[in-house]
């Protein structure tokens, strides 16, 4: 995807509040993928590969088991000699700790001089190692999974403007690439449109965002508030969903990012051949329309009027014409448009909203 299309400001737009904002990160990048054998996992590094290919250089794998995402493979050295910038960690393991395995090749990284850029729930910062490597190099330890700080309750009060977020029956499962194919669609338009990330990934990507599982129970539905603030009438929102309703695990920021996003829309995400909860052995995936009803019942706490827009599936492991039926049984069923956004895009669901 050359063309990324994607706006990302924060709290009412071009020159709002900069708490939200990265700091400038070196690029291009050299994604980590660790050992890592689950694609699920290595969502970061998709991601990253997939929405912003011009700051990617290439991956660097710890052994030839490790996926590959199709990028040419350096190591911390080479990516250095030819300019890279910064080793991002790609991987997203369950409860986001850093693996201790990992400590010792970050660390040969940092000596050589390139930043090490982490999204996960564990501190660079902890392990002694890294910080005596990143000294050595003159590396920058950069953890980005940090909330900023004075985040309000959740008030619930109605706000002006448009607003969609993507949700999910499961986790990793596509709310990020469906948010950002839906803000790229509306800006190619000429809409007055803004991505809004929540979660690491996204805020790699777009440079902006809250990165929501970070937040204080309490505060979830506050953040969300601030991160999509009063707007124009004719401006849209299209925040990044995270986790899932039906997950035992996570789906706490699931419900405070319904309460505070406040969506006029809503997008359901869902992976046809997936059939139990990721990490969740035993808890079934729940049926399109349950997913939906579920969802729309929890939204309409804060907005009664919320709707569906439509159904973005993943269907990745689907062929094209396996695909393509699969798209078309579920728009019949549910009379609602239903794309893979990585196939074809998600014009039809914008088709479907209302217009600046």
């Amino acid at each position: 995807m050359q063309d990324q299309g994607i706006t990302a400001t924060c709290n009412g737009g071009p020159g709002g509040d900069q708490r939200f904002s990265l700091p400038q990160l070196r690029r291009p990048y050299l994604l980590f993928l660790g050992d890592v054998t689950d694609a699920l996992t290595l969502k970061t590094a998709f991601g990253l590969r997939d929405w912003i290919p011009a700051d990617v250089l290439g991956q660097w794998r710890l052994g030839p088991a490790v996926i590959d995402l199709g990028l040419r493979d350096l190591a911390p050295e080479a990516a250095r000699a030819l300019g890279a910038g910064s080793v991002v960690i790609g991987a997203a393991p369950a409860g986001g700790l850093l693996p201790r395995q990992w400590v010792s090749a970050l660390a040969d990284a940092a000596r050589a001089g390139l930043d090490i850029v982490s999204g996960l729930h564990s501190s660079l910062g902890a392990f002694p190692e890294l910080v005596a490597a990143a000294a050595e190099g003159h590396a920058a330890l950069r953890d980005i999974r940090r909330p900023p700080p004075g985040i309000p309750v959740g008030t619930g009060r109605r706000r002006s403007g448009k607003r969609l977020l993507t949700v999910g029956s499961d986790c990793a499962i596509g709310k990020k690439y469906a948010a950002l194919a839906i803000a790229r669609e509306m800006e190619n338009r000429g809409w007055n449109a803004d991505f809004r990330a929540t979660g690491q990934t996204g805020l790699l990507i777009a440079g902006a965002g809250i990165v929501i599982d970070t937040v204080v129970a309490d505060f979830i539905s506050g953040a969300a508030e601030i991160l999509s603030p009063d707007a124009e009438p004719d401006h849209w929102d299209v925040i990044e969903g995270q986790g899932s309703l039906f997950h035992p695990s996570y789906a706490g920021v699931s419900l405070g990012l319904l309460h505070g996003s406040q969506p006029d829309m809503i997008v359901l995400c869902h992976d046809p051949q997936r059939r139990e909860i990721d990490g969740c052995p035993g808890v079934p995936i729940p049926e399109i329309e349950t997913a939906i009803q579920r969802n729309l019942e929890a939204a309409r706490l804060t907005n009664p009027s919320v709707r569906c827009a439509g159904v973005a599936l993943n269907t990745s492991r689907l062929g094209e014409r396996a695909a393509g039926e699969v798209m078309a049984q579920v728009e019949a069923r549910l009379a609602l448009p239903c794309v893979d956004p990585m196939r074809g895009g998600v014009s039809p669901i914008v088709d479907g909203l209302a217009g600046p």
